[in-house]
């Protein structure tokens, strides 16, 4: 039987910590029999990786794959609880630690190419051997730095046209997205307003509304030479149906939730690893072509320490218990 009948860790569930706040959490320690000179510690750890295949010396009549790489390490933090008389009693023992964490972190993120991961691990030693282990994962949201007060928030429009032929005949059709504002905290409801004008002979019966995260990455080959990739991918997709009649125009109103937990954008030169751009994109498709009419409107997603109160951060009550152990 083993010394170590369990080792848990309790966190508020599903919690969402900005980055510079504070994480405070349990330890609880169960023993099947007496424990002599134990280690118990928990460690907080972020860290991110990016990594991809990419085809080199194709103009020089060869061609070849290589892995380009990167990562690094944004917080690494131990604490390792004092246990008086250096035993522990077959029983259970609770342990209380806290955390700060850095205030500038980039936000939890995981894609195809690369991850951004907080965790945070408890672990119970003795004679230099682990006898227990337990990890949580963290949802951690970065921040920004600048302030929403220093952004423009007036109203924003962009608008997209395209002429469709058919029949021998030919029509335009337009296109046009509008914001009160396009710049956003996690969590926040997004609305915009699309007016659409169909001046063909054909019925628009799908208007297609996507925000796009576009996400520049950076990486190394073997040899050291920097390399850099963009991928893209939809954040949140809403499809209306419209049924908009030939010869007319018609006004949608959108609303739709972000998540909880985004990269905030980013410029290039101020990440290690990768810089996020955001973009909202509404599609038409033309009647009986396989062309389509894009309009395209960028979004800005922010968080400050300041946007507490409207970052949706669940952190949870701080929980019960006594300081250092008790048996």
């Amino acid at each position: 039987m083993s010394v170590v009948k369990s080792i848990e860790l309790l966190l508020p569930k599903d919690a969402v910590y900005l980055a510079g706040s504070s994480i405070k959490g349990q330890v609880v320690l169960i023993l099947n029999s007496t424990l002599m000179d134990p280690i118990v510690k928990v460690e907080l750890v972020g860290r991110g990786y990016v990594e991809w295949n990419e085809e080199i010396g194709a103009s020089c009549d060869y061609s070849r794959k290589v892995i380009c790489s990167n990562m690094a390490d944004y917080v690494h933090k131990t604490k390792t609880f004092l246990v008086e008389d250096n035993w522990l009693s077959a029983s259970s023992h609770t342990f209380d630690f806290h955390f700060d964490l850095p205030p500038r972190l980039p936000s939890t993120f995981i894609s195809k190419i690369g991850q951004v991961s907080y965790f945070v691990q408890a672990s119970c030693m003795g004679r230099e051997h682990v006898l227990a282990k337990k990890r949580m994962y963290l949802l951690i949201q970065g921040t920004s730095d600048f302030s929403r007060e220093n952004l423009l928030q007036n109203p924003v429009s962009v608008e997209a046209e395209k002429v469709c032929y058919s029949c021998c005949r030919q029509g335009a059709i337009c296109l046009r997205i509008q914001m009160e504002k396009n710049t956003f905290t996690p969590g926040e409801s997004v609305a915009f307003t699309t007016d659409i004008s169909n001046q063909t002979s054909k019925c628009i019966r799908t208007v297609i509304f996507t925000l796009y995260a576009h996400v520049q990455y950076k990486g190394f080959m073997p040899k050291g030479k920097q390399r850099s990739r963009l991928d893209s991918s939809e954040v949140v997709r809403q499809e209306a149906n419209t049924q908009i009649a030939p010869f007319n125009t018609t006004k949608i109103t959108n609303t739709f939730s972000l998540p909880h937990v985004l990269p905030v954008s980013s410029d290039s030169r101020d990440s290690e690893l990768m810089s996020t751009r955001y973009e909202l994109v509404g599609t038409i498709h033309l009647p009986c072509s396989l062309a389509s009419v894009k309009a395209r409107l960028p979004i800005t997603i922010t968080c400050t320490p300041r946007d507490t109160d409207t970052c949706p951060l669940l952190q949870g009550a701080v929980l019960s218990g006594s300081q250092g152990h008790q048996n």
